[in-house]
């Protein structure tokens, strides 16, 4: 039986952008096609491709934002059900976790301009304050990277008792501790400066040097090194 070959117009509308890709490469296919494999089917009134260009336009158009919705906010829109998504959402983190995962495997720390896209990658898409840490072997290159307490809009609180206790199970000769700041403000405040002293304190006992604090927004980074706050 001879196999009839179609063109990707002869297709129906949801199978276009996963022909398109096969074709012409990920690389070829813009945003809202790449949206549409994911959903894989569109609804009875609209195909995949216009639910698609719906949740960036959700998002503002933006996939930096678009990182940021919630499952219940994708599913506002008509047409999208929890595992469309679900899956959508799990592709999101998939790709920001591959931003963050060349610098993990290869970075040396040797300034706070090396290590602050790095944090910007893995915490950017945090609506609330998360505080975290990185530990370093002896070689400043991370060995590790963990969010050690998450809070509110406004604010976390970090235990020191966590922190060393987690580097010395990371065998960390070095630490950098981080948070971030939702609101874009990078002015830290008078409990970021005190407990900072707490943790470098603590530390010092344990043979442990915190070599920097860097607060992290959209906007950029403050880093308590190199202003002299550490």
């Amino acid at each position: 039986m001879q196999e009839h070959k179609y063109s990707i117009k002869q297709w129906a509308k949801d199978d276009r952008p996963r022909e398109k890709l096969l074709l012409n490469g990920a690389e070829n296919l813009s945003n809202s096609e790449l949206l549409a494999i994911l959903i894989h089917n569109g609804s009875k009134e609209k195909t995949a491709v216009d639910l698609a260009k719906e949740i960036l336009k959700l998002g503002k158009d933006n996939l930096g934002e678009l990182g940021k919705l919630s499952i219940k906010e994708l599913m506002k829109i008509k047409g999208i059900g929890e595992a469309k998504a679900i899956t959508i959402a799990a592709a999101l983190e998939l790709g920001r976790r591959r931003q963050a995962a060349v610098p993990l495997e290869k970075l040396a720390v040797s300034s706070s301009d090396d290590i602050a896209h790095f944090l910007q990658a893995k915490l950017k898409d945090y609506r609330h304050e998360v505080f975290a840490v990185l530990f370093l072997n002896r070689a400043n290159k991370i060995n590790h990277f963990e969010i050690i307490s998450e809070g509110g809009i406004t604010g976390t609180v970090a235990d020191p008792r966590v922190i060393l206790r987690k580097a010395l199970e990371e065998d960390a000769v070095n630490i950098i501790l981080c948070h971030n700041h939702p609101s874009g403000s990078l002015k830290p405040s008078r409990a970021d400066e005190q407990l900072t002293a707490k943790i470098k304190e603590a530390a010092r006992y344990l043979d442990i040097t915190v070599l920097d604090h860097i607060i992290v927004s959209e906007d950029g980074y403050y880093s308590f090194a190199d202003e002299g706050l550490i």
